[in-house]
């Protein structure tokens, strides 16, 4: 259990440190009118993310526990994908954005991964 606790503090923290990146990444993708909508909807999934992850820790059932995941796992592939429009798009790019798209594709295939040992364990 030990162990268990120690994995979920460390991707609380990644997650943490991933919502703060797209806050930093919002405030500079919202100088032009395309830029905001990107920013608004990415500041909304990239934050989501982590505080969806603090309810699933605190989930009264597996099943829940496997909901709420789901609901994180979810807004990780939605921050990706807005990560991805702001570059493909030309509204941002460089290692920062890159970097951040890569960190929520890490993040979902962890999440993802947890969502199956999730349901195994429920059966």
């Amino acid at each position: 259990m030990k162990n268990e606790q120690g994995n979920m503090n460390d991707l609380s923290a990644r997650l943490l440190d991933f919502a703060a990146d797209c806050i930093k990444l919002s405030i500079r993708l919202s100088r032009t009118v395309p830029g905001k909508h990107i920013a608004t909807q990415l500041l909304r999934a990239g934050s989501s993310a982590g505080a969806n992850y603090h309810e699933a820790c605190a989930a009264e059932s597996r099943a829940d526990f496997t909901h709420k995941l789901q609901l994180v796992l979810k807004e990780l592939r939605e921050a990706e994908f807005w990560l991805k429009l702001a570059e493909h798009s030309g509204i941002a790019g460089g290692e920062e954005i890159n970097s951040a798209a890569a960190q929520a594709n890490e993040l979902a295939r962890i999440i993802a991964r947890s969502i199956i040992t999730a349901r195994k364990r429920s059966r």
